[in-house]
């Protein structure tokens, strides 16, 4: 294995009544000279990733390796993704829960922490024509982007009708002021066991963990988009101490805060800054949702 690679990512945004669906769609170029790297996603929402070149082997925790296939797709996850990857171009689409209920259909709590080959889970084959035509005999990323673009379009069935309590969550969770699994069944004026039955269905997990992950998730970003705040000047207000994010770093990254720092990241690091830069969040987790 070796650390040195060069990454080039590009983020797009999808047209306007696509925008309610996806964070954004996104293409990573991985130049790696020699060998293969090692890097680490972390938690998120669902996400599609199509492959050209070198496909990356994928490995989450108390899971079965997941060889390299040439499309994937994971549910949202509530821990880190470890992957490597050789020389690749890969076209990531990242699902919203809304996205995720409109064009899955299926329950997310059953597909979370979970990867899978779009080539061969059943649930997946509506996305077998995308992930077969995305890429052409010659690198072109409008055209790729242009298919992307016309496949959604094209599925977006137009007697479905969005739930806007998901919305509703959604823009709840994101909330850095919103702690507590009470207070977000005010802020969406919804009973506690509607919040609770929603966010299994449509966001992977239930609503206490979902909260314990944007906490955790806006420290992260607060570290990496600037390491002289060290951990304890990164660390959001809702914890309790610096032994509770300690312990939050263990269950979502699967190692410690010190062990992390040391990691090389250099696949993450471009694409945190990159997203950072066109969207205003680093990670998918921290995407405010569009509403209609």
């Amino acid at each position: 294995m070796t650390g040195d690679c060069t990454v080039r990512v590009r983020f797009h945004r999808p047209p306007e009544p696509l925008q309610r669906y996806f964070t954004t769609f996104y293409l990573t170029e991985i130049d790696v000279p020699q060998g293969r790297v090692t890097d680490h996603l972390h938690p998120e929402w669902a996400n599609i990733r199509i492959y050209q070149g070198d496909f990356p082997d994928s490995q989450l925790p108390g899971r079965p390796p997941f060889a390299g296939v040439q499309a994937n797709a994971t549910g949202p996850t509530s821990t880190t993704l470890e992957f490597t990857t050789g020389t690749t171009r890969i076209w990531g689409i990242g699902l919203l829960p809304l996205g995720w209920a409109r064009f899955v259909r299926q329950p997310a709590n059953a597909h979370a922490d979970h990867i899978y080959d779009v080539a061969s889970e059943p649930f997946l084959a509506p996305f077998r024509p995308l992930a077969a035509s995305v890429f052409g005999k010659e690198k072109d990323e409008q055209a790729e982007l242009s298919r992307i673009t016309r496949f959604f379009e094209q599925n977006l069935a137009a007697d479905v009708e969005d739930d806007p309590r998901i919305v509703a969550c959604h823009a709840a969770l994101v909330d850095p002021d919103i702690a507590s699994v009470s207070e977000m069944a005010e802020a969406t004026q919804l009973p506690t066991h509607t919040v609770e039955r929603l966010c299994r269905k449509h966001f992977g997990f239930p609503p206490r963990l979902l909260l314990r992950r944007q906490r955790f998730m806006r420290s992260l970003v607060q570290y990496m988009m600037d390491p002289s705040l060290k951990w304890i000047g990164a660390i959001d207000g809702h914890y309790h101490d610096q032994a509770q994010f300690v312990r939050d770093f263990h269950r979502f990254m699967g190692m410690s805060p010190s062990e992390y720092a040391h990691c090389p990241k250099p696949v993450l690091q471009e694409v945190m800054r990159a997203r950072k830069e066109f969207v205003g969040a680093a990670v998918q987790a921290l995407h405010t949702p569009t509403r209609s």
